[in-house]
């Protein structure tokens, strides 16, 4: 789908109308990191193969304000210069099986975010959640990745 909105991706589920998704993705609670942890078992499980390799990529979201996440005036390659955006962090396993995006972190610029509480407080940013860099960020994802049984000798 060249699109994902909520007719294109029912329409592709087979459903006749988005609704049921549209209060999925409304009022649904769900634990981001169970969720997680259940698509990297399932990777682990199904896309397991000896050619297996991770991949670390860094993503940039163009953003207007300034009220999400982690957003700055920032280099990013989505844009090819600096601009206003938010920048993930992202890992993928890729086999001749298949491959799963299967970890992701916010990049949270130090000073604008990381150090600034009123800030961090009113996007809903957890006090445990700190200043690291990109690759830092990426080490804790391969390490997570390795621990939970991902197996990537390439």
């Amino acid at each position: 789908m060249e699109r994902k909105n909520c007719w294109q991706v029912a329409e592709q589920a087979g459903h006749t109308r988005p609704g049921s998704l549209q209060r999925l993705l409304r009022y649904a609670c769900w634990d981001a990191d169970a969720v997680r942890d259940d698509l990297r078992s399932y990777a682990a499980e199904h896309l397991a193969a000896p050619d297996g390799v991770l991949i670390v990529d860094e993503t940039g979201f163009l953003k207007k304000g300034r009220s999400s996440a982690g957003v700055q005036r920032q280099y990013t390659c989505t844009a090819g210069r600096i601009e206003n955006s938010q920048v993930g962090v992202f890992l993928a396993l890729a086999t001749s099986r298949g491959s799963a995006l299967i970890d992701r972190r916010l990049y949270l610029p130090e000073h604008s975010w990381a150090d600034n509480p009123e800030r961090r407080h009113a996007a809903g940013i957890p006090d445990e959640v700190r200043f690291h860099t990109k690759p830092f960020l990426a080490g804790e994802m391969i390490a997570a990745a390795l621990d939970a049984g991902i197996t990537a000798p390439g």
